[in-house]
């Protein structure tokens, strides 16, 4: 329910975007090079490896980056937000949560964010970290720069090595966008402290909900997202490169209530007149279906 961002942190490499075009690829969990189809989504086919881990295979060419103009923010987009801008008060306060259950594994030091949107999380976790962002939405990271964050485009070498050893990185509804999320984790781990904590929030494939809805799963929504990870599949990923989880959760969140009648209105064929309705406020609202993960780099 709280997607965030795009397929960013790593460089963009011809073999990333070639992994997910391709319809034989090396699972990035496991190292399997089989899969079998799942099924069909829109246009798209969803495949899984024998791991459990699925994910979406793109036509060749297909730029998912392009997914993530001012439109997708707000109100433009099926699967994006009704007006993100508008929510800011309620996603700095679901925010507030977020850096305080980060506090009790790590009391500071300098964080980036890959795939920070708005920045809204970095608003908040600028009190308690030197912080720093990454974003590849045009749109969003103007609005990030002109609330003076620092976010680029992408997390080159050149910017790691200029803003790290980080103590603690966050990647917030955004691994499951990118186009080859083992590279940007091994960008990650080694632009981290020994000891660093890694902190993932995602969908949880495995959960009881996506079992029961399949391909009508509330996040199954490609080609936005190309990964659907469940527990097992993060944790063997993070652990191929460099991470050891030590949290795990369905957190409770606090979400806004025009995000959730904008996407509640995907079921009812968009025809919903809530659609365009701006409700101010939020809600607590947990589905067991969202995990987040915390991590120590080794």
């Amino acid at each position: 329910m709280l997607a965030r961002s795009a397929p960013t942190a790593v460089r963009a490499s011809g073999d990333a975007r070639d992994m997910l075009d391709s319809a034989v690829t090396t699972c990035v969990a496991c190292g399997r090079t089989e899969a079998r189809e799942l099924f069909d989504v829109r246009e798209f086919s969803i495949v899984q490896c024998a791991c459990g881990l699925s994910r979406t295979q793109l036509p060749p060419g297909f730029d998912p980056a392009s997914i993530y103009t001012e439109a997708y923010y707000q109100g433009g987009h099926v699967d994006g937000y009704a007006d993100y801008s508008g929510s800011a008060d309620e996603l700095r306060a679901e925010f507030r949560h977020v850096v305080a259950a980060l506090a009790k594994h790590v009391a500071g030091g300098k964080l980036v964010e890959v795939g920070c949107a708005y920045g809204y999380f970095l608003d908040v976790a600028r009190d308690t970290f030197d912080v720093c962002g990454v974003e590849i939405s045009d749109h969003a990271r103007t609005m990030c720069q002109e609330r003076g964050l620092d976010v680029v485009r992408e997390a080159t070498p050149e910017f790691l090595a200029s803003h790290g050893p980080f103590d603690a990185a966050v990647m917030l509804d955004v691994l499951e966008h990118m186009q080859a999320p083992g590279e940007a984790l091994a960008d990650l781990h080694g632009a981290m402290r020994p000891g660093a904590q890694l902190m993932i929030t995602t969908g949880d494939f495995g959960s009881l909900l996506s079992r029961a809805m399949g391909k009508r799963w509330r996040l199954m929504t490609p080609p936005q997202h190309l990964w659907f990870f469940s527990r097992a599949t993060l944790t063997a990923l993070l652990e191929r490169q460099g991470f050891r989880v030590h949290s795990f959760a369905h957190p409770w969140k606090r979400v806004p209530l025009n995000l959730v009648t904008y996407q509640i209105t995907r079921y009812l064929g968009n025809r919903s007149p809530f659609r365009k309705l701006s409700i101010p406020g939020a809600i607590p609202l947990n589905l067991f279906d969202a995990m987040r993960v915390i991590a120590e780099r080794i």
